[in-house]
């Protein structure tokens, strides 16, 4: 087991370190792979980087618990990525290359027109939450670890860090999407593998759906803590996870594989392969999940994360074990990298008064946030499901609104923005601090807020004819 993943870690760390014979030594190169990558190294990486530890271990926890009612979550979640894809990818990537920005946050402020005081902020907002994410990214990987090796706790989110660290000296972002792309495959083969191997284990797909039928309502359609009964709880909790789907446009770590696309007219081609890889692993991930509650029924004393690697370490051979652990650590790098690259680009271009050119430099930076995302998830208490979904919605609330204006060609100045991407973000953390985040992704509240502020703010200048906020 533990010689099959050092294998596929060894193998990782070559491609990244591969990618820097194609590098260009400049800082757009670094964050942006000088907007020259394929559409199926954009979609591939861009998989890798949603999935991320998240589905592994959280949404596998998730469906654990829930059960079948968990498939509103990946159908609302899809659904609303969709949406966002066709509004807003193809414009963005356009943006990226007409306005010269290195950061996601950058390309936003200087196509709405340089809103430099929103950049600043927003870049500060995007820092903290993208460093929460990425240690979440660490903690999943130190969990499969420490179940399947018994190594520390500690031990999964080191070698993380140190190898994120190597990829990111390597490369930047073209290291982070070739091992993206490599990840990606290895997800969905030990994904597939571990479902079709507990599948044959219980004896077939009809004795799985009667073991599942007499767990007490682990089949029921619609999740029982919803703000309504029945269907209409369950269309309002999946309309809340089309929001948590749409919030991936203002997710820089995923966007900015979109803005490297080699030209904005491939766009078709990079959702198509995205979109498919993504439909086919979320569902062999809410199958696993629910099979996992057959294997370990105990759930009083049980961590719902762990029941991935739980039952791998079950069913498979020491060496398909390395390969789910390996498909579990690739995730949560190649989520990790992204997050840290952008956490790396809001600080050296969008947060210090003066913009970082000197690669060397960008990479020392780029270090010491991986440190500081170690530190995070050494000393992290939370689940890796709230801590992403929060930080996930956090990044939702304070970019896609502001985002989705400029796409529709809304009339929008900075005083707008700010205040857009203020509200959103503090109707979010209330959401989830009053704990109604459990009936409706706290995402949703957040995106509608910033958008009725604009609806506000711009009808309140119409009534009194004279123009909205000004920027003085």
């Amino acid at each position: 087991m533990i010689t099959s993943f050092v294998v596929f870690l060894l193998a990782f760390t070559f491609i990244g370190l591969a990618s820097a014979r194609q590098s260009r030594k400049t800082k757009e190169d670094y964050y942006l792979a000088s907007h020259s990558v394929p559409p199926w190294l954009v979609g591939l990486s861009a998989v890798a980087t949603n999935n991320s530890g998240y589905m592994f271990i959280g949404v596998i926890g998730y469906t654990y618990v829930t059960g079948l009612a968990s498939i509103w979550l990946m159908a609302g979640w899809i659904l609303g990525d969709l949406l966002g894809s066709f509004w807003v990818h193809s414009r963005l990537r356009q943006a990226a290359g007409e306005t010269g920005e290195s950061s996601f946050a950058g390309v936003i402020g200087a196509w709405g027109g340089h809103f430099k005081r929103w950049q600043l902020m927003v870049a500060i907002i995007s820092f903290v939450f993208l460093l929460a994410y990425a240690g979440a990214q660490l903690v999943a990987g130190s969990k499969a670890l420490h179940v399947l090796l018994e190594w520390p706790t500690w031990a999964g989110a080191v070698i993380g860090a140190v190898m994120v660290a190597l990829y990111c000296m390597a490369g930047g972002i073209r290291a982070s999407i070739w091992t993206d792309a490599a990840q990606s495959m290895v997800m969905i083969v030990s994904m597939g593998a571990l479902l079709l191997t507990a599948v044959d284990a219980q004896g077939g797909l009809s004795l799985v759906v009667d073991k599942m039928g007499r767990v007490e309502g682990f089949l029921d359609w619609f999740p029982k803590d919803t703000v309504l009964p029945g269907l209409a709880g369950g269309v309002l909790f999946a309309v809340g996870w089309l929001f948590a789907g749409l919030s991936v446009i203002g997710q820089p770590h995923v966007m900015v594989r979109f803005m490297t696309l080699s030209s904005a007219d491939k766009m078709v081609r990079a959702r198509l392969w995205y979109y498919l890889w993504f439909t086919a692993f979320y569902l062999m991930a809410t199958g696993v999940g629910m099979l996992s509650r057959i294997f370990i029924a105990d759930t009083g004393n049980f961590d719902a994360e762990l029941a991935l690697p739980t039952m791998a370490q079950e069913l498979f051979h020491p060496v398909w074990v390395g390969l789910v652990l390996a498909g579990i650590f690739a995730a949560t790098m190649s989520t990790a990298d992204s997050l840290l690259l952008s956490c790396s680009a809001a600080l050296t271009h969008d947060i210090l008064p003066h913009k970082i050119e000197k690669p060397w430099v960008l990479k020392v930076f780029t270090v010491i946030i991986t440190a500081l995302a170690l530190v995070w998830a050494l000393l992290s208490k939370q689940s890796v499901f709230n801590l992403v979904v929060m930080a996930w919605s956090g990044l939702a609330s304070a970019f896609a609104p502001v985002l989705l204006v400029l796409v529709f060609r809304g009339s929008l100045n900075q005083k707008q923005a700010v205040a857009m991407t203020l509200t959103g973000l503090a109707v979010a953390l209330f959401w989830r601090w009053q704990g109604w985040h459990g009936a409706i992704y706290e995402g949703m509240p957040g995106i509608l807020a910033g958008l009725l502020v604009y609806w506000f703010t711009s009808r309140l200048a119409w009534n009194t004819g004279e123009p909205a906020l000004d920027d003085a």
